[in-house]
C-alpha cells in the first residue's frame, strides 16, 4: 500500500510552538462545546464529540479542560452559540486553502478572513472552489517502532483505506465514520505511539515549492491560525 504524507513533520512543527499551546486549547474548547451541545454531551453516545476529545488528547490538552468544556455545554443558561462557517480560496503560488470556523458573527468572520488572504497574496474563493481538491479522512501516524508487517495485518484486519510507511513513521487512513473503531483497535493490540490521531481533510495531491514561496504560504497559514474564530486551516503545500 502506498501514498504521499508529511504528518509528522506537520507534528513537529505543531509541537514545537509551546507559545501557541493556550491558544490551540481555546479553540479545542470551543469546539469540545459546540460538539457537546449539539448533541448528547455523553461521548459514547456522540462519535462527533468523541472524536473532537480524541483530538484534544493528541494535543496533550489537560483532562480538565476538555472536561470543564464538554460541563459548560450541560449548563442550560449558557447561551453561547457558534455557526460552523467554511471559507474556501487560494494563496501564494495557487495554494488551495479552506478554513474552518466556528463563530457567533459570520459578517466579523469573513471580513477577519477575507484581508488577511488578502495582505498576504492569496484570495478568498467561492463556495466549492477549492474543496473537491481535499477528502475528509481519519489518520492515525503511529512512531516507527512496530514490526511493519504485523502492522499491517492487524490494520487491514480493521479495513482501513491506505497505510503508508514513511522513513520515521507509519500513517493509516481510515474511513472517517471507522476512525474511531480503527484507533480504539489498534489501541487494544498495543499500538499506541500515537504521533497523530485525527479526522481531518487530506489534499488528494500535493504541490511542491520553493523555499521563498512556501515561507509566504506559510505565513498566511499562520496568520490565519492566529484569528480566533479560525478552528483549523487545510492545504495542499508540501511540507
Amino acid at each position: 500500500m502506498s501514498g504521499h504524507s508529511k504528518w509528522s513533520t506537520i507534528k513537529r512543527k505543531k509541537g514545537a510552538i509551546d507559545s501557541e499551546r493556550s491558544k490551540i486549547f481555546q479553540k479545542l474548547a470551543k469546539e469540545l462545546y459546540v460538539a457537546a451541545k449539539g448533541g448528547d454531551p455523553n461521548p459514547e453516545n456522540n462519535p462527533s464529540l468523541r472524536m473532537v476529545i480524541e483530538k484534544a488528547k493528541a494535543e496533550n490538552m489537560p483532562k480538565t479542560n476538555i472536561e470543564s468544556a464538554i460541563n459548560k455545554a450541560k449548563n442550560r443558561g449558557n447561551d453561547e452559540n457558534y455557526e460552523a462557517v467554511r471559507y474556501e480560496g487560494y494563496g501564494p503560488s495557487g495554494i488551495a486553502i479552506m478554513i474552518d470556523c466556528l463563530t457567533d458573527n459570520k459578517n466579523r468572520t469573513a471580513s477577519f478572513v477575507r484581508s488577511t488572504l488578502t495582505k498576504r497574496g492569496g484570495n478568498l474563493g467561492t463556495d466549492g472552489s477549492v474543496s473537491y481538491l481535499f477528502e475528509r479522512k481519519g489518520v492515525i501516524v503511529l512512531e516507527k517502532e512496530y514490526d511493519e508487517d504485523k502492522l499491517m495485518e492487524d490494520a487491514l484486519n480493521f479495513d482501513i483505506l491506505d497505510l503508508v510507511t514513511e522513513d520515521d513513521s507509519y500513517i493509516i487512513y481510515t474511513d472517517p465514520n471507522k476512525f474511531i473503531e480503527v484507533k480504539d483497535g489498534l489501541t487494544n493490540l498495543g499500538y499506541d505511539k500515537f504521533i497523530v490521531s485525527e479526522v481531518t481533510f487530506v489534499p488528494n495531491n500535493y504541490i511542491a515549492l520553493g523555499d521563498e514561496e512556501a515561507e509566504k504560504v506559510n505565513n498566511l497559514i499562520d496568520a490565519l491560525n492566529d484569528l480566533d474564530d479560525v478552528q483549523s486551516v487545510y492545504h495542499n503545500m508540501e511540507m
